[in-house]
């Protein structure tokens, strides 16, 4: 059975995608730690990221470099973290989540709460970003 990811990326169920290309994707999460939380995910459905062939893992932390980069221009925050956790959803995936402190990098203060407008708005500011970067991988549709 395809992963909630594999879902997302097919078009089955809605993803507000900051990122396309041919290896990886990049949406953002519904339930997020902090307004730009965003997961970059391979499309290649592999469990555990250990398992990624190798020039997959370091496409995929190029991408999850460029994302970061892009958040932290657009939301400022002191830092934007790295968590590869994977318990939720068996399909490697990256979070990226831009925070002030420590404290806020808890799952426990994900938010399920947040609107569909919040989302579409918080995912056009780093598609924006990214854009404006030059990175028309922000604007493919999927």
């Amino acid at each position: 059975m395809a992963s909630v990811f594999t879902m997302i990326m097919n078009g089955d169920i809605p993803g507000r995608f900051v990122w396309q290309d041919d290896r990886v994707v990049a949406f953002l999460t519904i339930a997020p730690i902090n307004p730009g939380h965003t997961l970059v995910v391979p499309r290649e459905e592999i469990d555990h990221w250990t398992d990624l062939p190798d020039e997959l893992v370091a496409h995929l932390m190029i991408v999850t470099k460029t994302i970061g980069a892009a958040i932290r221009d657009e939301f400022e925050p002191a830092r934007v973290g790295v968590i590869v956790a994977g318990l939720e959803v068996p399909h490697a995936h990256v979070h990226l989540v831009p925070f002030d402190t420590e404290s806020e990098l808890s799952f426990s203060r994900a938010n399920p709460d947040v609107g569909p407008s919040e989302l579409d708005t918080v995912a056009e500011r780093i598609r924006t970003r990214l854009v404006s970067s030059g990175f028309d991988q922000a604007n493919q549709t999927p």
